[in-house]
């Protein structure tokens, strides 16, 4: 964790200040819902809004009357969000409900804070019919009060207060003493107890502050308590907004953006990536939002950063601190080899320092958040979700430090505290019920003609083990379309698009920028933009000729070149891997097509090349030749059909494509899903051991036999 230089007077400006919520009930709608629903409804209206909660924060909750579905009785039943679940997007079936008399009676199983771990266990016997969602760790926190609706929000105006010198003083102020304070306690039934006990003793309270988590609060009605949750967030933000107002945040600013940082970004995020030891390769994240600019560029970042995050929803997912780097390692590879060396040390150092008998193995000392002055904020993780969704709470906790030094000092949890929840045993053991990610998690693609019908098959074929893909191609509208398309499948997270021509170099190394910057590098190489064109050799004009070439020749030497220096960066992590999208034509002449034929073949023979100077760089370069994929392919829409079928003397429509089926040995079309498949196979570890091959996938040719 290095050290900033500061090479500029700190020039004061106004903290971005916080957006208040604002009511989005709507009653004619709410009328049309059942007990249950309107819960849900609360729920997903908090957890939608970014400014009441983060990915995953908060926990609400309903008492409820039910029928026994043994006895026939009418129950009380407590629906409460179960362990996992968002309230942004859950449904009904991501709540936990449970016997609320049950779990009044769980408090004679315990006697005091060391029984917390233990308590969780007796959480499923209080499951109301047979539901199988596990209940929260915060389940206590609802059931132990008596209120009939509960709200449990982590907005970052309100975790401002609750992680401030000042936090304590300004509740009283705001509130008037009608919203209690409680110091920081763990999660789980102790603090239940708690709270339960402190409204008991205060019955004029309408929440409570919990030190470092956020605020509880409650009501009678759904609506009601969904009125008061965004009213308790308003006047935090209100309150911290007049005092920020005439404060230059986190000291005013000494590194102004730099206008070059998404270029920057772009070059950091592969160099960074190669580097990171470990079993498993990162996905990145890359931010510049004006908040993120705002504190890695002020006076007391260094400060802030490293004392660490404050709210457990936070560093569960950005480990306690980042990696802050000193602007020299941009450059010098050497120099940020040794700044993560530094971090990783560090971060074994916090486990063997607070590690408890029964703690579990140390994880991953790769940072999770990277930050960079005048540049933003990086993250990585094993997935890009994951990464995004670090990102966003290291966002939160900017805006947390932002507000919190605004009415005293931010104050982050205490390092051992920290490391009990990191490495809490009921933490671990929901990690270790998580199925085994995918083949592809980790991997990130980019596949040139990605908006043709074997670039959407192949893109699909790896996104659907894991992968992220950059599908890049030189129709604009298209490539967007499919890309909409695949997102709605996969999730808009792991799929992006860039317009690419192959044969303009600038817009080649542009792609590959924006793959990086967009998903921190590159793993596999799909080169499959192509044209076809049929004519015999007296029209074969030189346009046609260069055409060809600069498509299917020079177009996949450019992007194998630009290529090159992000694959040979995961050397270290395994290799990486380029597949060609050749052609039968390239090792099979055909007549009529001697400008596409030859072209392909140059192409191929590229690639056995590359394959050469590949392997020491732990680069596989192998090729998929395709033989007559006609239903799906965009390159078939145009002329060549038409061309081709008059070479071969048969009606353009469904002869043609009998004809090519007819004419292979197995007497069956070859689709996009074939070549996908194939190219699939050569992208990932199955063949590992597979460098300057050729698969054909033709139905059988046995004039393309590779001899």
């Amino acid at each position: 964790m290095a050290t900033v230089m500061n090479m500029h007077t700190p020039r004061p400006k106004a903290a971005i200040p916080f957006i208040l919520p604002a009511s989005r009930w709507d009653e004619a709608h709410a009328a049309t819902l059942t007990p249950a629903e309107l819960l849900l409804y609360r729920s997903n209206l908090l957890g939608s809004d970014l400014t009441v909660t983060n990915f995953g924060g908060g926990n609400t909750s309903a008492k409820l009357t039910e029928t026994d579905p043994l006895t026939g009785d009418s129950v009380l039943v407590l629906w409460v969000k179960g362990s996992g679940g968002d309230i942004g997007s859950m449904n009904l079936g991501g709540f936990a409900t449970l016997y609320q008399d049950k779990l009044l009676g769980l408090e004679t199983h315990y006697s005091g804070p060391d029984d917390d771990d233990k308590m969780v266990g007796y959480l499923p016997h209080c499951t109301f019919n047979l539901n199988g969602r596990a209940a929260s760790i915060d389940t206590p926190l609802h059931s132990l009060l008596p209120f009939a609706h509960v709200d449990h929000v982590h907005p970052d105006a309100i975790i401002a207060l609750a992680a401030s010198s000042g936090g304590e003083a300004a509740t009283r102020e705001i509130w008037g003493g009608s919203i209690g304070w409680l110091p920081w306690k763990r999660p789980g039934y102790t603090l239940g107890v708690l709270l339960r006990d402190t409204v008991r003793a205060n019955p004029h309270l309408k929440g409570v502050m919990l030190a470092g988590h956020g605020i509880i609060c409650w009501a009678d009605t759904a609506k009601d308590c969904y009125d008061h949750t965004i009213s308790l967030i308003a006047d935090a933000a209100r309150y911290l907004n007049t005092k920020m107002a005439d404060k230059p945040a986190f000291g005013g600013e000494i590194v102004p953006p730099n206008p070059e940082r998404a270029k920057i970004a772009a070059d950091l995020m592969p160099r960074l990536r190669g580097l990171m030891k470990g079993n498993r390769r990162k996905v990145g994240h890359y931010c510049d939002d004006a908040e993120t600019l705002e504190f890695v560029g002020s006076a007391n970042f260094e400060r802030l950063a490293l004392m660490g995050t404050s709210c457990p929803d936070h560093f569960l997912r950005t480990k306690i601190a980042p990696l802050t780097l000193d602007l020299t390692a941009l450059t010098d590879d050497a120099k940020l080899a040794e700044e993560l060396e530094s971090y990783r040390k560090a971060y074994a150092h916090y486990y063997d320092a607070c590690k408890r008998a029964n703690s579990p193995a140390m994880r991953d000392a790769n940072p999770v958040v990277v930050l960079v002055p005048g540049v933003g904020r990086i993250t990585f993780a094993t997935d890009k979700t994951t990464a995004r969704l670090a990102g966003e709470f290291y966002g939160n906790a900017i805006n947390v430090m932002r507000g919190a030094e605004a009415i005293g000092d931010y104050i982050a949890l205490d390092e051992q505290e920290a490391f009990d929840i990191e490495y809490w045993l009921l933490e671990e053991a929901k990690l270790q019920r998580m199925p085994a990610p995918k083949p592809m998690v980790g991997k990130i693609a980019l596949v040139t003609g990605g908006a043709g019908g074997i670039g959407a098959a192949t893109a699909a074929r790896l996104l659907s083990e894991g992968a992220c893909v950059m599908l890049a191609d030189r129709d604009t509208a298209v490539v967007e379309d499919v890309r909409t398309g695949i997102a709605a499948q996969f999730g808009k997270d792991v799929v992006r698009a860039v317009t690419c021509d192959v044969t303009d170099e600038a817009a080649v190394e542009a792609a590959f920028a924006a793959c990086a910057r967009e998903f921190g590098g590159l793993d596999i190489l799909v080169a499959n933009a192509g044209i076809a064109s049929s004519a015999p050799i007296e029209a074969t004009t030189m346009a046609l000729w260069n055409k060809n070439y600069d498509v299917l020749s020079t177009g996949y030497f450019l992007t194998a070149k630009h290529a090159w220096g992000l694959l040979k960066r995961m050397k270290a992590q395994g290799g990486t891997s380029m597949v060609f999208i050749g052609s039968k034509n390239a090792v099979a002449a055909a007549s009529g097509a001697s400008a596409y034929a030859s072209a392909k073949a140059a192409a191929n023979h590229l690639a056995r090349c590359l394959a050469l100077e590949g392997a020491p760089e732990g680069i596989r370069v192998n090729i998929v030749n395709p033989d007559a994929v006609i239903k799906g392919s965009r390159i078939w829409d145009g002329d060549w059909r038409k061309e081709r079928a008059a070479n071969n003397k048969v009606d353009p429509g469904e002869a043609l494509e009998a004809h090519y089926r007819e004419r292979s040995m197995l007497k069956r079309d070859v689709l996009p899903a074939d070549i996908a498949e194939a190219a699939y196979w050569l992208a990932s570890d199955l063949s590992a051991k597979s460098t300057g091959n050729m698969i054909n996938v033709d139905a059988g040719n046995a004039q393309a036999f590779v001899r």
